[in-house]
């Protein structure tokens, strides 16, 4: 049984950081029922309501070098820092970033891979990565990011789609686009790395050993029973914009999002649009 230090310690300091005003909680509406009658997909309008809006000049300044003390969860390895989200999706949103800078971009190493390990064996759940702008990043400092998850609970929306996703024969964008494969962090690290090289190559970003950076932007999700890497084309159609998240089975729906296209062709069909 895992001890779950690391989220014990994720619950305690998002306490103290919404009371210090170093968190904001993203503040959402489940729609779902709105515009969808199935239960792999949960819809939700972000309340924008509480937003500040201010007007910033000058070079963007890197949130994570360095990182807002109260969001400090602890160290992992030499390389590694957890802390939390600064705009959660839920309480105790966890954060994977390297102490120095590394590209968002770039590939994973094997470091990043022996750190997501090292908080999987203490925490687990869901975990996503988004490998730049068109992939939904919001930040170029490199940050895996853990929604942690009850091993009671499903790990997402999508899951049973993702567990089944090798049994199906559909020839639509989102198959020609997605790989998905079992995945144990039991296994030797270098095993896991090499999953992750494999599916690189064989969804055609390139070769993490060889070349400089991914071919394409992609996004991550990570289990404790499989993983599923998509290659990705765009971050923005129809006021929709997707990150990893959307292709788990959660979609955020704002003041600019199209919501007639979304009634008309299903959260499924839109998620076409960005591969």
């Amino acid at each position: 049984m895992q001890k779950e230090i690391y989220w014990e310690k994720a619950l305690e300091q998002s306490k103290i950081s919404i009371d210090s005003g170093n968190l904001f909680p993203l503040r959402t509406i489940d729609i779902t029922k709105n515009f969808y009658d199935k239960k792999d997909f949960v819809i939700r309008k972000l309340d924008t309501s509480k937003f500040k809006k201010d007007l910033k000049i000058g070079p963007k300044i890197n949130p994570f070098n360095p990182w807002d003390k109260p969001l400090e969860i602890g160290k992992i390895g030499k390389n590694h820092q957890l802390i939390l989200n600064k705009y959660p999706v839920q309480i105790g949103h966890i954060l994977l970033i390297t102490n120095k800078w590394m590209p968002q971009n770039g590939w994973l190493d094997i470091n990043d891979w022996d750190a997501i390990k090292t908080v999987n064996n203490d925490t687990s759940g869901l975990w996503f990565f988004n490998s730049g702008p068109l992939a939904g990043a919001s930040q170029p400092h490199r940050h895996i990011q853990l929604l942690r998850r009850d091993i009671r609970e499903n790990i997402c929306p999508r899951e049973k789609w993702f567990l089944n996703f090798n049994k199906c024969k559909v020839n639509n964008k989102l198959f020609k686009n997605i790989i998905v494969r079992p995945f144990n962090f039991s296994n030797d690290i270098n095993d896991i790395y090499r999953i992750y090289v494999e599916l690189s190559m064989n969804i055609g970003l390139g070769d993490p050993l060889k070349d400089k950076i991914p071919k394409k932007p992609y996004n991550l999700l990570i289990t404790n029973k499989w993983i599923a890497l998509i290659k990705r084309a765009n971050d923005k159609i129809f006021g929709f914009s997707v990150n990893a998240l959307g292709f788990a089975g959660y979609l955020l729906v704002t003041e600019k999002s199209d919501t007639r296209y979304l009634k008309l062709n299903g959260p499924e069909i839109l998620l076409e649009n960005f591969v």
